[in-house]
């Protein structure tokens, strides 16, 4: 038996002009079904966001990605998800959506820490 699990994980990307279609990564979900896992980290550069678009709303797309990990964290944080289960939420998050902040396709692998796996990510994709 294995001690590695299968996890999904997808991009946060940030696109500060929808028509426009550039964007660039701003955080990480994680979810791993066989352990109850979802987690998101974010990680806002400010300074490629504002190049992109230089009067960007930096605390509304701070605030964006703020939502996303609590929705992930549940609780009250997660508002009306906040009874769903973690697989429900991850499913919510990666839906398709034309906003400042969006989800990029959905990846897979294999964990045997999922929390670490989530940071690993965000070092690698997003940092």
């Amino acid at each position: 038996m294995s001690d590695r699990d299968v996890f999904e994980y997808a991009l946060l990307r940030v696109v500060p002009r929808v028509e426009r279609g550039e964007c660039f990564n701003a955080g990480v979900l994680v979810y791993c079904r066989a352990r109850s896992f979802v987690a998101a980290r974010t990680h806002l550069d400010e300074a490629k966001l504002r190049a992109l678009d230089p009067r960007a709303d930096v605390a509304g797309v701070r605030a964006a990605l703020r939502a996303v990990e609590g929705v992930c964290g549940g609780g009250t944080a997660a508002g009306q998800a906040a009874g769903d289960d973690p697989g429900r939420r991850f499913r919510w998050l990666i839906a398709p959506r034309s906003t400042v902040v969006q989800p990029g396709p959905v990846h897979t692998g294999l964990t045997a820490d999922p929390a670490a796996e989530t940071e690993r990510l965000l070092d690698l994709l997003v940092r």
